[in-house]
């Protein structure tokens, strides 16, 4: 594929979409899109935050598992997702707020020459900030002048998202050549010995990395709440979503048909080394929906057109999960 892709949205499972809404949205100050239903399993809430034009590229999504375990930490895996911010001065204001709402932080660091703050959110979920790229244009984000976060230290979109990989390789050549992302070669992780392979896209609006860091000595991940379930990339159109199905198919992967989820139309598959990925196309099929409610349970449930039917069913079956009966 040979359009500039970008990461279209990250998607965490979390155990309480109460509480995860409350991090989200009241200390990190992300901006909620919607709340509507996992369209698998009506008994689970599926959360979005993104920009205030739901851009592709600024989406977080939350799914609530109200049954499970919590993740164990491991190889071939989605190690932690980064957020953009403005400058290194957002990041001292962000660790003097973690540290105000007790958010478990490592302060201050610098990788591949950009500082970064990694902090825990709920359920244990592995996030970053980190200062964008000295080539990108701050100009061409969206902040909020009625955040809880002051304008001048608001996050922008997704930055990145590391990945802790048996065969680097494998999974560099494969994104590669579905995506025609670049390389930077490799680099050291952090001061554990481990070596990085960087990839990047190449738009000049949304600029996006992936870090796949070479793990053989951690035992495979078994997912859970606080896991990052699954990264999704952008296709230019439902065409795309064919030719990526193709392709795939010449090597053998399996992969889901072409889901139509109301607000776009995407497809999974999973990589060499059994990373979790999502191709949706870039439209976002909604109205713009401003919440000025302030808890959880007083946002309406928004459904795309062909769950509106199922409606009164599906709140009863989110009742249903939340008081777990």
């Amino acid at each position: 594929m040979n359009h500039d892709s970008i990461i279209h949205h990250v998607s965490i499972i979390n155990h309480d979409a109460e509480q995860s809404f409350n991090f989200y949205r009241n200390i990190l100050g992300l901006n909620l899109l919607m709340k509507t239903v996992n369209q698998e399993n009506y008994e689970m809430y599926h959360i979005f935050f993104a920009d205030k034009y739901g851009r592709a590229g600024t989406e977080v999504t939350l799914f609530e598992m109200k049954e499970g375990k919590e993740n164990q930490f491991g190889a071939n895996a989605f190690d932690r997702l980064l957020f953009k911010v403005p400058s290194v001065e957002s990041l001292q204001y962000w660790e003097q707020r973690f540290d105000q709402f007790e958010v478990c932080h490592y302060g201050i660091e610098s990788y591949t020459d950009r500082s970064l703050i990694r902090f825990e959110g709920p359920d244990q979920t592995p996030l970053g900030l980190i200062v964008i790229a000295d080539h990108e244009d701050i100009s061409l984000f969206n902040r909020d002048e009625n955040s809880v976060v002051p304008f001048e230290h608001q996050i922008l979109a997704l930055d990145s998202v590391h990945a802790r990989v048996r065969y680097p390789e494998a999974s560099k050549q494969h994104f590669q050549d579905l995506f025609n992302w670049k390389t930077y070669g490799q680099t050291a992780f952090f001061d554990t010995g481990l070596t990085v392979n960087i990839l990047h896209n190449n738009n000049s609006e949304m600029y996006h990395e992936v870090h796949l860091i070479y793990d053989t000595f951690n035992p495979l991940e078994e997912q859970g709440f606080g896991a990052i379930h699954h990264v999704a990339i952008s296709a230019e159109a439902e065409s795309t979503l064919d030719d990526i199905a193709v392709s795939l198919d010449k090597l053998n992967m399996i992969h889901s048909p072409i889901k139509n989820r109301g607000f776009f139309k995407s497809i999974y598959y999973q990589d060499p080394n059994q990373l979790l990925f999502e191709v949706a196309t870039l439209k976002l099929n909604m109205e713009a929906i401003t919440f000025e409610e302030k808890q959880f349970q007083d946002i309406p449930l928004y459904l795309p057109e062909h769950l509106e039917s199922k409606r009164t069913f599906i709140e009863r079956q989110l009742q249903k999960g939340s008081t777990g009966l």
